[in-house]
């Protein structure tokens, strides 16, 4: 059932860019509770830049679980900033190498809001991560993409 999820189990640090700079991430993915949750932590470090001067470390954890009643998988997100990310995984590819988790619900923001994270696993040790946003009405943005590796 964790198939899709299982190569995540790690340590990985990378970096990424977007609406925030150019930044460093620092991520864990710990299997939980006799495996029933994916436990992610998250951080990514910003420093002081033209598009950010005053820089920031933003942090989120989450936690995937298996709907049993839907048959697919939430990921739950709760971040620093007082958001908090509900979403829904969409049909995985074919090969199972990039799937994308989109919201549900978003708290703590106006309504109508967007979101979804996308990844894209490059090789065992390697994926990138893609974190998209879209206003009321409007189309998806791209907020931040990150590449991966693997530290252990």
């Amino acid at each position: 059932m964790w198939e899709l999820f299982e190569f995540l189990a790690g340590t990985w640090e990378g970096t990424g860019s977007g609406q925030p700079g150019t930044g460093r991430y620092e991520r864990s993915y710990t299997f939980v509770l006799n495996h029933k949750f994916l436990h992610v932590r998250n951080t990514s470090t910003y420093l002081p830049q033209e598009q950010n001067p005053a820089g920031e470390v933003h942090e989120d954890w989450g936690f995937i679980s298996h709907d049993k009643g839907r048959n697919t998988f939430i990921y739950r997100q709760f971040h620093s900033e007082g958001f908090v990310n509900q979403y829904v995984l969409e049909s995985p590819d074919q090969d199972a190498q990039s799937f994308n988790f989109v919201s549900e619900n978003i708290e703590n923001i106006a309504t109508g809001w967007r979101a979804r994270e996308s990844y894209k696993v490059i090789s065992p040790n390697e994926f990138t991560e893609t974190f998209e946003l879209a206003a009321p009405g409007k189309d998806y943005e791209v907020y931040t993409h990150c590449h991966l590796k693997r530290v252990k």
